[in-house]
């Protein structure tokens, strides 16, 4: 997948940001418009800081490629402020290990993650909000080590993997007749 669309938005400027529907609505429009499917938002200032804070807005659509966070090791939390998303995690041979639903108001709403499972997630409905908070600082090249029996986003097993994970969560987690 080639890189010459956004993965972000520009930060809102300022010390104190106070985030507003009209924020997130931008970014959920941001987010249908990308060919990811997806958009952060960010409120950290700089990729250098400690701490990253953003919000992910996410679409059903969306391929996240399961990952995990190693070098450097990471923390990351995430809360859903918006929609629901399927969370999960993964033994080393690509496995599912456990999946979840998330839902903003829900029972379950949020994870807090330490450095080391393979993990993603599927939104369940449109314009899903998460507030994503990691150790910073960012850098691309490491950011992520990327699950080697998961295709990479772009590629054409892409969407069948994705309908993998979905058919698996609703096996784990029927709907209500």
């Amino acid at each position: 997948m080639t890189s010459s669309f956004r993965r972000a938005l520009t930060a809102p400027e300022g010390t104190l940001v106070i985030l507003s529907r009209s924020q997130v609505d931008e970014a959920a429009e941001a987010s249908r418009a990308s060919p990811r499917q997806r958009i952060i938002l960010p409120l950290h200032k700089h990729e250098s800081e400690g701490l990253q804070r953003m919000l992910n807005v996410v679409q059903p659509d969306s391929y996240v490629r399961p990952h995990r966070h190693l070098d450097p090791p990471r923390s990351e939390s995430w809360v859903v402020l918006r929609g629901a998303v399927a969370f999960f995690t993964f033994e080393e041979d690509g496995r599912v290990r456990d999946c979840v639903r998330l839902e903003a108001g829900g029972e379950r709403f949020g994870v807090d993650l330490g450095p080391g499972p393979f993990h993603g997630l599927v939104a369940l409905v449109p314009d899903t909000v998460l507030f994503e908070a990691k150790n910073g600082p960012y850098s691309l090249a490491n950011d992520k080590s990327f699950a080697p029996w998961a295709p990479e986003e772009g590629a054409p097993e892409a969407r069948d993997y994705l309908h993998h994970l979905r058919a698996e969560f609703l096996r784990r987690h029927p709907l209500p007749d």
